[in-house]
């Protein structure tokens, strides 16, 4: 057991925001300790974006996120974006590719992301303690904060706390940061999975469990007014529902009981190209809908509307024809729930940002407490956004902790 330690600032999660935060307050001369309980260094980076970490997106900005408070984000998107974060990739010869709508990914593998940002903490001088779990955290007034371990307590003025959500806890996900909140007095936005597939009753799917692996881009909405979603994305057919980008989107806005509205062929209005095909064809149903949309689709999609196959369009009623395409065009389905926090990319809700400043990510309870990253009530969309916000987040806290703590020792 090392006997008690101090430092000035103390992290504890050692994932994406928690190194950031950790590597600038120490280049700015801070004693900085980053605590983990993990015994692989941030495994959720590692197996982002499919191992090649899709670290940012070139178009983040607050109409990304979604929260009950949703102007928080934009002080700290706005004052550390994604040209910075390219420019400290640069500084460590990353190279990287833009794959889809401004997102980028590593060229190499998504450990070249862990070294830059391990390589960040060693030359801010950062004491790496890991796998350590904290077991208690505790608060005195002019004491600052003392953390109890199996190694000994460490002692800190300022307390960052970048433990991440409640996704993937084969990984080592927990609910570490949600109980300091309630500990020190904060209120909690209901946690949910979020950039996760959906699930749907086994006798209603069960029509469409043979197109497990069917994709096509499409048209993907919920909700209404402020609380709606859309997206223009590929929608993936699974044993148990839909997943894909547009659907994993689209199930951050989602909730209980809603349906989701599904257009199959976003790019021509379904209905009126049938009727206009039927005057000007002799082909089969079957075969002109396989052009449109994958074969299996097509030919389920006519099955349950009990059109046979080989029917020609020229024998097919209008109102059938419509029946179709109004169908193609607003598939509207309820959803029974989702895959949960196992296959969700990040978690919905958190701590209250209502409670922490924007500008430093401090608790306006508990002087020198500090929440970032995925902890907080901030969720991206899919594509490198809640990277970007660990990061903006992260160096938000870093910046203000150093400053906090400068305060407090000339105090």
């Amino acid at each position: 057991m090392r006997a008690m330690e101090s430092f000035d600032i103390a992290v504890i999660g050692a994932g994406a925001a928690g190194m950031m935060c950790a590597a600038v307050a120490g280049q700015q001369g801070r004693r900085v300790a980053l605590i983990d309980h993990a015994p692989r260094l941030a495994e959720k980076i590692r197996i982002s974006g499919g191992g090649r970490c899709n670290f940012t997106n070139l178009h983040a900005g607050p109409a990304n996120y979604i929260s009950n408070n949703p102007h928080f984000c934009r002080s700290a998107l706005a004052r550390y974006t994604p040209r910075d974060f390219l420019a400290l990739l640069r500084q460590h010869r990353v190279t990287w590719h833009e794959k889809h709508k401004g997102q980028l990914f590593c060229d190499q593998s998504s450990d070249a992301i862990i070294d830059v940002l391990r390589a960040e903490c060693d030359a801010g001088g950062v004491a790496w303690r890991r796998p350590l779990p904290v077991e208690a955290v505790s608060y005195g007034d002019g004491a600052g904060f003392t953390l109890g371990t199996p190694q000994g307590e460490i002692r800190s003025k300022a307390l960052v706390i970048a433990t991440g959500g409640l996704s993937i806890p084969k990984i080592g996900a927990t609910d570490f940061a949600y109980r300091i909140a309630k500990q020190f007095g904060h209120k909690l936005v209901d946690t949910r999975p979020a950039l996760v597939p959906l699930t749907f009753a086994p006798q209603d799917w069960a029509p469409y469990v043979p197109l497990a692996g069917v994709s096509l881009e499409v048209r993907v909405a919920t909700g209404e007014r402020k609380a709606a979603g859309a997206f223009d994305e590929d929608l993936l057919f699974t044993h148990r529902g839909l997943s894909g980008p547009g659907v994993l989107q689209i199930s951050s806005y989602w909730q209980p009981g809603q349906p989701i509205r599904v257009n199959l062929l976003p790019e021509q209005a379904a209905s009126d190209a049938l009727i206009e095909a039927k005057g000007a064809t002799k082909r089969q149903i079957g075969n002109l809908l396989a052009e449109w949309v994958p074969t299996r689709l097509a030919h389920a999609w006519l099955e349950a509307h009990q059109v046979p196959l080989e029917a020609r369009l020229a024998d097919l009623p209008d109102k059938t024809l419509r029946r179709i395409g109004e169908g193609l065009a607003q598939w509207s389905l309820t959803p029974t729930g989702t895959e949960g926090y196992k296959k969700a990319e990040v978690t919905r809700g958190g701590v209250d940002t209502r409670e922490l400043s924007s500008a430093t990510m401090m608790s306006q309870r508990v002087p020198g407490l500090y929440f970032v990253g995925e902890a907080v009530d901030v969720t991206g969309w899919l594509g490198g956004y809640n990277f970007q916000w660990a990061w903006a987040s992260g160096v938000a806290a870093g910046e203000a902790a150093v400053e906090f703590t400068a305060v407090a020792a000339s105090g």
